[in-house]
């Protein structure tokens, strides 16, 4: 944090940081998942309020911990429960308290908490949906109506699912602690997908006024890494790694001025090439070239599509047709609308944009803007001025990201 910084910016960004460790410290603490959440929430409201009268606090982690602590008392002071806590939660209490301690006079938790609680949330008396659900809501903070658009279901739906999934695992007494290796690999798959999701939900907000939220992808990157510490030789966690450091790569070079630039017009000497050198490493690595699991196939599949962008030295270089057969093979593999719509971009690309519109053919996503923008581009190189116009006008009925927005209303006027 800058002196200049304002309180506002101070705030989104410790949220976007220390969400998970705060969420992880407060549930170790007090096992209650329903009061924590709200409590860091209320906190969090709190600090909106006070923050830009009274200054930003010198740690400004701690006086979150601090004020949700003191909310979650209250609530359990009013509940008349503070004597009647049930082990609900296997938790190692003094460790916590003391990590609460150190969290005041301005030290960090260890990675291990978060771990936990993602881990805990990855346990297989959850659907694996939920448990992705919960995990980026708790650990990451994802707001619920990011985490139905990456779900494609309505918000109130993966509100309710959340809400379930919180209740399951106190009615099923699910431990916060790490389980041992044999319990890894079970877990593992429902990690990776979280950390994917993540990372889409920061590379590519459906909403508010950021084309992408860095910290986020940024936080999603470090939990592979962790997770892949625990297995370095696990494919779908290597794939992954190299998946998400390819796109991540691109982020400089992304917006310009605040406005979006797209992957064709992009200034590739902005681009991140030591993470593109360490995506390409990671592609080579042996635990790639045997039988894969479905999930480990996906996330390889991607990473080389990314990986054909990032080695291409211009944009005309690209090799689309390797990008169509690649993302064939992954509708074979992990078919999804979103693969279908990327599959018809490159089509395009590759044969013009009469094919393209003809992949796109039946392709629905809801509440997504995206299939009307790819339509109505592919129109306006057909030559169909009007239906392009009114494809624009689609997309941007839907489109509630503020960049993306501007971008698709500037195209359109420019028709």
């Amino acid at each position: 944090m800058t002196a200049a910084e304002p309180p506002e910016d101070a705030l989104a960004r410790v949220v976007h940081q220390e969400w998970g460790r705060l969420v992880a410290l407060l549930l170790a603490r007090f096992r209650r998942l329903d009061l924590v959440e709200d409590a860091l929430a209320d906190a969090v409201e709190a600090a909106s309020r006070t923050w830009p009268a009274d200054g930003v606090p010198d740690n400004p982690a701690g006086w979150l911990m601090t004020a949700a602590r003191r909310r979650v008392v209250d609530r359990l002071r009013t509940e008349e429960v503070a004597r009647r806590r049930l082990p609900l939660l296997a938790t190692d209490v003094e460790r916590t308290q003391e990590g609460a301690r150190a969290m005041a006079d301005g030290g960090t938790l260890v990675e291990d908490d978060v771990l936990r609680l993602v881990l805990m949330c990855a346990h297989p008396a959850l659907a694996r949906e939920a448990a992705s659900a919960l995990s980026l809501r708790l650990v990451l903070g994802v707001p619920t109506a990011d985490i139905a658009r990456l779900f494609l279901v309505p918000e109130p739906t993966m509100a309710a699912r959340i809400t379930r999934a919180k209740k399951r695992i106190v009615g099923a007494g699910i431990p916060f602690a790490v389980p041992d290796a044999s319990a890894l690999p079970e877990r593992l798959d429902v990690v990776a997908q979280t950390a994917y999701l993540a990372f889409t939900a920061g590379y590519s907000p459906g909403a508010g006024p950021d084309l992408l939220r860095a910290e986020l992808s940024g936080e999603a990157i470090r939990l592979v890494r962790v997770v892949l510490a625990l297995r370095p030789d696990e494919p779908a966690l290597v794939a992954l790694l190299a998946l998400v450091l390819l796109q991540h790569s691109r982020r400089d070079a992304r917006a310009h001025a605040g406005r979006l630039v797209l992957l064709a017009d992009q200034d590739r000497t902005r681009w991140r090439h030591d993470e593109i050198a360490e995506a390409m490493r990671l592609l080579a690595t042996p635990s790639l070239t045997g039988p894969l699991t479905p999930l480990a196939a996906s996330y390889l599949l991607q990473a080389r599509i990314a990986a054909e962008h990032a080695t291409a030295p211009t944009a005309e270089a690209t090799r689309w047709d390797r990008v169509v057969e690649l993302y064939d093979l992954l509708l074979r593999v992990a078919p999804s609308p979103a693969a279908r719509l990327a599959r018809a971009v490159a089509v395009a690309e590759h044969r013009g944009a009469a094919a393209g519109l003809a992949a796109l053919e039946g392709l629905e996503m809801a509440d997504s803007h995206r299939p009307a923008a790819v339509r109505a581009e592919l129109l306006s190189r057909a030559g169909d001025t009007d239906a392009a116009r009114a494809a624009y006008d689609q997309a941007i009925a839907a489109c509630r990201n503020e960049v993306e927005r501007e971008f698709l209303v500037g195209r359109r006027e420019g028709l």
